[in-house]
């Protein structure tokens, strides 16, 4: 695995906690880019090329996690969701609590074992409000010496490669993206002259309600926006083919619509513009409709007076879960697309 989209993986970030992530782009836009700026939200704006039309690429940097809310006189931490956290899958998880220093202290989810639930709790769903973290702990003044109520909570970093073109990791929504992002710019970087200005922008605070898209497209105010994002593969038990069709290693998806409309509708004319291109070079796709879910794009395409957008999105297995599993061909047709679409928009603005 690529050193890049390894440390993006294992890297904290939950939303409005995303420094980490952001010093890791920033060092990589900063490689590709003429020039890399952070602004008042926390987005990392890297900038190449010259002209008088701007093309925006973003990717969010954050992913779903927890904060501390409260500890209690035995030293268990109790926690808020930060984005959106099926309850199911948390008891018996390892997560890392970032400190104010930058510590990662492990703990436990824990609850109440079935064992000695009631037949009537048994029978109910464990929320996570009933759920606590074990950090080892016996009190609450050893837990306040090293943890604070507001610090961030993080699944267990991980990542590696399954097997073959199949890799897994914490974060991979939206992390493989902001590596596809680094990867476009650098291929522009090496292509003519495009007499546009470029914008790739890594944008904060996705996961709860698009913040970062929508100051970042304000600011940039750009011509033409392309989305990089995740969105969820089919491939798996208990998903029909009409409820999601799309495979890893069967190539990017190109997004038509999202949320049954509440999110980006892309324009015909740019979905020719990515359909024409993608069949034009050959490069393997799929089309994603979905029901549920919305990108950047959502709130970019209503910026100002409206911007033509496109929604480029990497297949995912297990979204919003401590592990993702996805396929390193699907990155390389986003980026291999993506390239392609912003020259042939830079032809046509």
């Amino acid at each position: 695995m690529e050193k890049l989209l390894r440390d993006l993986l294992l890297s904290g970030g939950v939303s409005g906690y995303e420094e980490d992530v952001a010093r890791i782009m920033t060092d990589a836009l900063f490689k590709v880019c003429d020039s890399v700026e952070t602004d008042n939200f926390g987005n990392i704006i890297g900038k190449s090329g010259k002209g008088k039309k701007k093309i925006m690429i973003a990717a969010h940097m954050d992913e779903v996690g927890m904060v501390v809310k409260h500890i209690d006189e035995k030293g268990f931490i109790y926690f808020i969701k930060v984005g959106g956290i099926n309850d199911s899958i948390l008891p018996g998880k390892t997560v890392e609590i970032i400190n104010k220093k930058g510590d990662h202290i492990t703990g436990i989810i824990g609850t109440k074992p079935p064992h000695l639930m009631t037949a009537e709790e048994a029978k109910r769903p464990v929320k996570y409000g009933n759920m606590f973290i074990d950090i080892g702990l016996s009190s609450k003044d050893e837990v306040l010496k090293i943890i604070d109520m507001g610090d961030q909570i993080i699944f267990e970093p991980s990542a590696g490669i399954l097997n073959g073109d199949f890799f897994y990791g914490k974060a991979a929504d939206n992390r493989i993206s902001c590596y596809a992002m680094v990867r476009v710019m650098e291929a522009l970087a090496k292509s003519k002259d495009l007499g546009v200005e470029i914008y790739a922008c890594a944008t904060a605070q996705e996961e709860v309600g698009l913040k970062g898209g929508k100051t970042s497209s304000f600011r940039i105010d750009p011509d033409f926006a392309i989305i990089i994002d995740t969105t969820v593969a089919g491939d798996m038990p208990g998903i029909e083919g009409k409820v999601s069709a799309l495979k890893l290693g069967k190539g990017v998806a190109i997004t038509m619509i999202e949320a049954s409309g509440r999110g980006t509708i892309v324009s015909q004319k740019v979905r020719r513009l990515i359909l024409e291109t993608a069949r034009k070079n050959n490069i393997s796709h799929q089309i994603d409709v979905i029901d549920g879910g919305m990108t950047d794009g959502a709130i970019i395409y209503t910026n100002r007076r409206g911007v033509l957008t496109g929604i480029l999105s990497i297949p995912t297995r297990y979204i919003h879960a401590p592990t993702s599993v996805f396929n390193i061909k699907d990155i390389n047709s986003a980026v291999d697309l993506a390239v392609k679409v912003i020259e042939k928009a830079a032809e046509e603005l």
